[in-house]
């Protein structure tokens, strides 16, 4: 018998509730764009990201707390907030000492689903701060279930490719008996290191939507490890960078 915590992959929200959380390490992985610039604010120096799953939430909140208020809707800026979901909008100069209002098509929807669900623990991961995932899911010792945000409930493979780089990275240390996590280390296997051409050459749909906005400079910051080493925790109704 294994006394390996286990490790799950749920590739949709619409999966969620299949797992058990409550003794869990959530993470939530919405690699383009959300938990990228979540990453990459909290590196920047935000004080805190809160995560919301309205548009109409955010702004209430933004008016109440004088945060900057951001957050997409397919892709593109939501109508009535300041700021989209890219990370180049969120530099040092801007963002530090501040706090983000954020809602996001996928990302903080499954957030507040796990929330709601008793997750043990949430934590947000993307390419931007791997290894600061990977380390402290390691020597955390704790069950792990890998969360796709995917796109409107439909799995996706960029989100799935980061939980698969996770596995890789992580797979001695846990019991794995999930063809989602095997899955999902087959497809990041075949990739071969090159994310960018892999999603590319595949033609996924996140990578037709978002190059058609000409964001191609955003899809390959966001495939790029450990541009954004911090680990962010969520603590309170907010999510903020782990003391390490």
């Amino acid at each position: 018998m294994s006394t390996k915590p286990a490790l799950y992959t749920s590739l949709s929200p619409a999966l969620l509730n299949l797992y058990d959380v409550n003794t869990s390490i959530v993470v939530i992985i919405d690699v383009l764009r959300a938990t990228s610039t979540i990453a990459t604010a909290l590196h920047n120096g935000a004080k805190g990201i809160i995560p919301v799953d309205s548009v109409d939430e955010c702004i209430r909140i933004g008016k109440q707390m004088g945060a900057i208020t951001a957050g997409e809707r397919d892709g593109k800026v939501a109508e009535g907030l300041q700021y989209g979901n890219s990370p180049f909008e969120y530099p040092e100069s801007f963002i530090a000492g501040q706090t983000l209002v954020l809602t996001t098509t996928n990302g903080t929807k499954l957030l507040h689903m796990a929330l709601s669900n008793g997750a043990h623990q949430i934590i947000t991961g993307s390419f931007a701060n791997i290894d600061a995932v990977c380390e402290h899911l390691i020597a955390s010792k704790k069950p792990v279930l890998l969360g796709c945000a995917a796109w409107k409930d439909r799995i996706n493979i960029e989100d799935t490719l980061f939980a698969g780089a996770v596995i890789e990275r992580i797979k001695n240390h846990f019991d794995i008996n999930c063809d989602a996590s095997k899955m999902a280390m087959s497809i990041y296997n075949e990739s071969e290191g090159n994310l960018f051409e892999y999603i590319k050459t595949k033609n996924i749909t996140h990578y037709q939507r978002l190059a058609s906005y000409g964001l191609e400079k955003d899809i390959q910051h966001c495939l790029t490890n450990n541009t954004a080493p911090v680990l962010p925790v969520y603590e309170n109704g907010r999510l903020i960078r782990a003391k390490q």
